[in-house]
């Protein structure tokens, strides 16, 4: 069986959209500050983490655009800068043989709530007709299918953070069965009044005001986490496909696990969130021994920040492997989380070099946490960790490509 490789990476962010996201997250630059999408804000969350000066123009067909939440715009965008990293156009691509597959945890809320206004102010005339598919979690894969014409496997997965990782083992298993090319990641747009009271009943946002120390997780300060907006698309290939047109494989999609441990129950997913490591490096052929770095789900609450560190003590014993949460410098961003670590691992594995974790300075648990400076390391194996907020567990491993003959 060919490999899934990944041959682009698109990236819409806080930190940076397109080629400005890896040098501000490989500089530990941090992305959170005021929440600025109302005012005034009547809620205890004061920081997170917005992709600043963003609009559709540019990015989306306006006639797209007024039919679509801002999650839908992100993805939107974020695919385009995928499929020009990868220097693919989807009309080369065999008919259903290019399909796309996103993660989404809130969907189109923003969009959702002003319809739902207009009803409550001027009626049922006053709500227009794309209500009815904007706010779907399925509308950002709707719209990449339709204007790329992707005609191959395509859904969504709604499954908390731990979605975002599943997506691209989605995509690996589509590939496995026939198809050429996938898109796959996921975007969240979750700031709007209406979200925002859905999100204070989880009772794990961070009511910092200080965005320098409102999001420090496996520390003493540990409150909860900054949210954050964006995400990432990225072109994952069947490796023959890849090599046949000339593209270069940036990193092989090499394992996948994931578990349930149970909503609300932080504190025990050590071990579920540990079998989903092993599973996806068993798929992978690898012995946890082989692992370089991993990027940590980072949940910002302290019994679960405890429960990870036991699962990385569980699945690599007393062995220092270094590990990294870069999202702290911009928010947890729902579905967008996972497949940004993601696109931040698979630079990782092509630069040499673990990006550090903002802010984090003095930490609770036996960690090899990367902070301060970027840290130079030969990454071959890269294990990406998430955590749904209502109890998946999710772990995926990325390799770097074997050279092929000739060293191309």
């Amino acid at each position: 069986m060919s490999a899934a490789v990944v041959t682009g990476v698109g990236v819409v962010a806080p930190s940076g959209v397109g080629a400005d996201f890896w040098p501000a997250v490989r500089e530990g630059r941090r992305a959170l500050g005021p929440l600025r999408r109302w005012e005034p804000n009547p809620y205890p969350v004061r920081v997170a983490g917005e992709v600043d000066g963003f609009g559709p123009d540019g990015w989306v067909d306006p006639r797209v655009a007024v039919q679509t939440d801002r999650f839908t715009h992100f993805a939107l965008a974020a695919a385009d800068l995928a499929l020009r990293d990868a220097a693919l156009d989807p009309a080369t691509v065999p008919d259903y043989a290019f399909g796309v597959v996103t993660a989404s945890y809130s969907g189109g809320v923003e969009f959702g709530q002003r319809e739902i206004e207009a009803l409550w102010r001027r009626g049922p005339a006053h709500v227009g007709p794309y209500q009815s598919i904007a706010w779907f979690y399925a509308a950002s894969t709707g719209q990449l299918s339709i204007g790329h014409g992707l005609r191959g496997p395509s859904c969504v997965l709604v499954a908390d953070e731990a979605g975002g990782l599943d997506a691209f083992a989605t995509a690996r298993g589509e590939l496995a069965r026939g198809a050429r090319a996938m898109l796959a990641g996921g975007a969240e747009a979750p700031f709007c009044p209406y979200s925002m009271c859905c999100q204070l009943g989880l009772g794990l946002l961070s009511t910092g005001e200080d965005p320098g120390t409102a999001y420090l997780p496996y520390t003493s300060r540990a409150a909860g986490f900054a949210p954050g907006e964006g995400g990432a698309v990225l072109v994952v290939e069947d490796a023959d496909a890849a090599r046949d047109r000339g593209a270069t494989a940036r990193a092989v999609v090499a394992g996948h696990g994931a578990t349930f441990t149970g909503p609300q129950r932080y504190e025990d997913s050590a071990e579920g969130l540990a079998r989903a490591a092993r599973t996806a490096l068993a798929e992978a052929r690898l012995d946890p021994a082989e692992v370089d770095a991993v990027f940590l789900d980072a949940l910002g609450d302290p019994r679960a920040d405890e429960a990870e560190a036991r699962a990385l003590r569980l699945l690599l014993g007393d062995r220092a492997v270094p590990v990294t949460a870069p999202k702290t410098g911009y928010g947890r961003c729902y579905a967008g989380a996972a497949p940004l670590d993601v696109a931040t691992a698979v630079l990782a594995v092509e630069h040499g070099v673990v990006p550090p974790t903002p802010g984090v300075r003095d930490w609770r648990f036996d960690l090899d946490l990367v902070t301060g400076e970027a840290r130079p390391l030969d990454v071959r194996t890269a294990l990406v960790l998430a955590r749904g907020l209502h109890g998946g567990n999710s772990a995926l491993v990325l390799r770097r490509p074997e050279p092929t003959r000739g060293g191309n």
